[in-house]
């Protein structure tokens, strides 16, 4: 590959620089300071239970949101943050829990170990156990629905993808529904770029942890699991491209799976809008949540 090759690469995958609001390192800081405030408000005001573990390892800790009153079938909004694998933690991944909790739904910010501390393989091990762990700990729940952005979109792809067997007791928990905002489904071209740096993938590694690849295990775990794949208008075109390479390869197995582009957002504020109560995504996801 050449310098040029990856230099257009790099731009490719830095979905920083693809905003219409802001440059590139304001469009950040942004986003960190809407998930940090909204996060800290739903602390503040809700019922939670924070760093609960799911696991012996340090990172294996997920946050709790309920809703008043929560019941006993209350459906559960499994939130997998982004941050390309190396940045933000569950500490800030409880912004969508207000308008959801008032809606009855109940909301669980995974955590897991990020890079350079955790590799991809660690992470999808995390969060597939965080979602047997849930599904074990909440067994009345009406179901679990998964949402990851950007590389949580990725781990959320690579739960449903899982081979349950080797995962804690090895029942398959009931995923009814997934959200998958602005994720990466093929690893493979991020090998050669500045995202890897921390990673340290291999090219096998980057295909062991690529869901595009793993797609017919998603049929046989969650034949009946509803899949909305999303992107922001301003995403970069490879999250375009990826979002709707992997929607036509769930539809082509026969899966319940839909497309969605939002309009006037970019890579960022696509999933932080979830925090506001009339925002298109927040009443998509309340609406299957509520009706499944």
């Amino acid at each position: 590959m050449t310098a040029i090759e990856k230099e257009d690469l790099d731009y490719q995958y830095s979905p920083s620089r693809w905003s219409h609001r802001f440059d590139a390192e304001a469009v950040v800081q942004d986003h960190v300071r809407v998930v940090q405030t909204e996060t800290d408000k739903a602390r503040a005001q809700l019922q939670c239970e924070l760093d609960v573990p799911y696991g012996d390892r340090e990172g294996d800790k997920l946050d709790i949101y309920k809703p008043d009153n929560c019941r006993s079938d209350a459906p559960i909004f499994v939130y997998i943050h982004g941050g390309y694998w190396q940045f933000l933690s569950k500490d800030q991944s409880g912004f969508t829990a207000i308008p959801l909790t008032v809606a009855g739904v109940m909301v669980v910010a995974v955590g897991y170990d990020i890079a350079p501390k955790g590799t991809i393989d660690v992470m999808v091990d995390q969060v597939r156990r965080a979602v047997s762990f849930l599904s074990e700990k909440f067994p009345s729940s009406s179901g679990l629905y998964i949402c990851g952005h950007s590389a949580g979109g990725h781990l959320g792809a690579m739960v449903l993808s899982s081979d349950w067997s080797k995962v804690r007791d090895g029942r398959v928990p009931t995923i009814k529904g997934a959200f998958l905002v602005s994720g990466v489904y093929d690893l493979t071209p991020l090998v050669k770029t500045y995202v890897n740096e921390p990673l340290k993938m291999t090219e096998e590694d980057a295909r062991r942890n690529s869901p595009c690849l793993f797609s017919a295990a998603v049929v046989k775990n969650h034949p009946k699991c509803k899949v909305l794949v999303v992107f922001g208008e301003h995403d970069a075109p490879e999250f375009h491209r990826q979002s709707k390479e992997y929607t036509e390869q769930l539809k082509g197995l026969g899966m319940e799976v839909s497309c969605v582009e939002i309009p006037d957002t970019d890579h960022f504020n696509v999933v932080h809008n979830l925090a506001e109560e009339q925002y298109q995504l927040t009443k998509m996801v309340i609406e299957e949540m509520l009706s499944s």
